[in-house]
């Protein structure tokens, strides 16, 4: 599948947070405060980023759709979306907290091993939100203002001190991610994970596996069983976490590209363009073509 992206930072500070200001079309790295990043919009639409992106919300309204979640935020959740992530927001207001959007070449200069190898929060499969604690938080907070402030600052060893001091926000969110995940891994009951498993798989197939059926015989379990497990702990049908990611899909190609109605419904393996255009007016309520002006 064709990857599309909003493909440098100030692309994503100009049709996002529709901040006029210029930006460098290089720029590697954009700290900020989630006031000022999001007083222009009230929305994200489905989108891919090539570049990794961290944020901690203090308080307001926010929800996400990360990959096959959608979930509503609560103050103090850390919220870590890797490079080519799938993620829309369709509710934001009165948000505090802080952001950074980078790439991971800025850091590679620092870096060892791949980024998933010294950070495993950004790889495919990892939790990617946790709600800290009030202690956690004022840790983070600190980071994060550590680097904004040095952002602002002109001095010739700028990017020297803004690598190090992203790779000591990262070293904090490791310290406190390990636990957390070690407490998840403690209390997730086997319906859980099987639940999450399935979810996972769905990120990875959607575009060639369609039905609940495929999915049973990849977990080895019968379709009832699934359907049964992720209702219960996603509050979902199986079928409707499949189309829900499915549709996320279709308003990135719509929203972030000028290919046609037909060539996405063959991009996305619909039979034919009825076919993508039915699915997308019965979970919308208006043709592709209109949803594609609504974005």
């Amino acid at each position: 599948m064709e990857i599309l992206n909003i493909e440098t930072l100030e692309m994503f500070e100009r049709l996002i947070n529709l901040d006029t200001k210029p930006y460098a079309l290089d720029m590697l790295v954009m700290p900020g405060t989630l006031e000022d990043k999001h007083k222009n919009c009230e929305t994200i639409p489905a989108l891919r980023r090539q570049f990794n992106l961290i944020y901690l919300l203090l308080q307001g309204e926010h929800d996400v759709k990360l990959g096959a979640d959608h979930l509503q935020l609560n103050p103090n959740d850390l919220v870590i979306v890797p490079e080519n992530t799938l993620y829309a927001s369709d509710h934001i207001k009165d948000c505090k907290g802080y952001c950074i959007h980078f790439k991971t070449e800025f850091l590679k200069p620092q870096l060892t091993k791949p980024i998933t190898e010294e950070f495993p929060y950004f790889h495919f499969d990892a939790p990617h939100i946790l709600n800290l604690t009030n202690d956690e938080s004022r840790i983070i907070q600190g980071a994060f203002k550590n680097i904004i402030e040095e952002y602002d600052r002109t001095s010739p060893e700028k990017e020297f001190l803004l690598c190090n001091l992203i790779l000591i926000l990262l070293l904090r969110v490791r310290e406190i991610y390990r636990t957390h995940v070690k407490v998840l891994k403690k209390n997730i009951n086997r319906r859980e994970q099987l639940a999450n498993s399935f979810k996972l798989l769905v990120e990875k197939h959607f575009i060639e596996k369609r039905t609940v059926n495929d999915y049973a015989e990849m977990l080895h379990i019968s379709p009832k069983h699934l359907s049964e497990v992720a209702s219960e702990i996603f509050e979902r049908s199986p079928l409707q976490i499949i189309h829900d990611i499915l549709l996320l899909e279709a308003k990135v190609q719509l929203k972030v590209t000028d290919k046609s109605v037909s060539e996405i419904a063959y991009l996305l393996k619909f039979d034919d363009q009825p076919h993508f255009t039915n699915f997308i007016k019965k979970r919308t309520g208006v043709s592709p073509q209109e949803l594609r002006k609504k974005l």
